[in-house]
């Protein structure tokens, strides 16, 4: 599902970001992606949507080749790369269900697809009686729930969480994880950029600590190691 071979990234000549990083995450994994500040972690997660390209080395995505994609073809891949953030990113004069159908509208669809679509995703992420309300009405919890209706709304076979519980307490955020481990027993693959230590002990999933742009482990089940 996601093969990087032997990536480099540079941001000068001299100041290296990532070095030689390979990586596997296969279809149906939930992968935890942790480091503290400065270890390559958002670089790396900037390759994958194709904010940024590597230097060195390749990035596959399913079987679609974005080492050196196109800024034309960047939406295409973040329809396959659903995205959440630690900032929601809601319009805050839009509803709930405005702000799910805002990112079918810009690609496109169809009004009577967007009706069809919008009320499965709040309702996979429990919101389905709070979709006529606005940003500033729901918790913070629920707006990380709205961004994750968002993400869903291309049925993508990647979800790419950074740092989404980053803004909430311990509750909203156990639930936020709650809902990610249901959508990945979907079968959709879910890589989880985390600095939060009792979710990744919690979760008992693969966990990949990096440190100066490297990879230092690879834990099948593992731990948050980082001291």
């Amino acid at each position: 599902m996601i093969n990087i071979t032997n990536v480099s990234k540079y941001y000068k000549p001299d100041v290296v970001v990532l070095e030689d990083v390979s990586l596997d995450v296969k279809a149906g994994e939930m992968v935890s992606i942790v480091g503290q500040s400065g270890s390559g972690k958002t670089t790396l997660v900037k390759l994958l949507t194709g904010e940024e390209k590597a230097d060195r080395g390749q990035m596959v995505v399913g079987e679609w080749d974005i080492t050196n994609i196109n800024r034309s073809q960047v939406p295409y891949l973040r329809r396959q790369i659903g995205v959440i953030f630690q900032d929601f990113k809601l319009l805050p004069k839009k509803t709930l269900a405005e702000n799910v159908a805002f990112a079918l509208q810009v690609c496109g669809q169809k009004p009577a697809r967007i009706k069809k679509i919008v009320p499965s995703v709040l309702k996979i992420v429990g919101l389905e009686g709070k979709k006529d309300r606005y940003p500033h009405e729901v918790s913070g919890g629920e707006g990380q729930r709205v961004a994750i209706a968002r993400a869903l709304v291309h049925q993508p076979k990647i979800l790419l969480a950074d740092e989404p519980t980053g803004n909430l307490d311990s509750i909203n955020a156990n639930e936020i994880i709650d809902l990610l481990l249901k959508i990945n027993n979907f079968g959709t693959t879910v890589v989880l950029v985390t600095h939060n230590r009792e979710i990744v002990n919690r979760l008992k999933k693969r966990v990949i600590t990096m440190d100066n742009g490297r990879i230092i482990a690879d834990q099948p089940h593992g731990k948050y190691i980082i001291r």
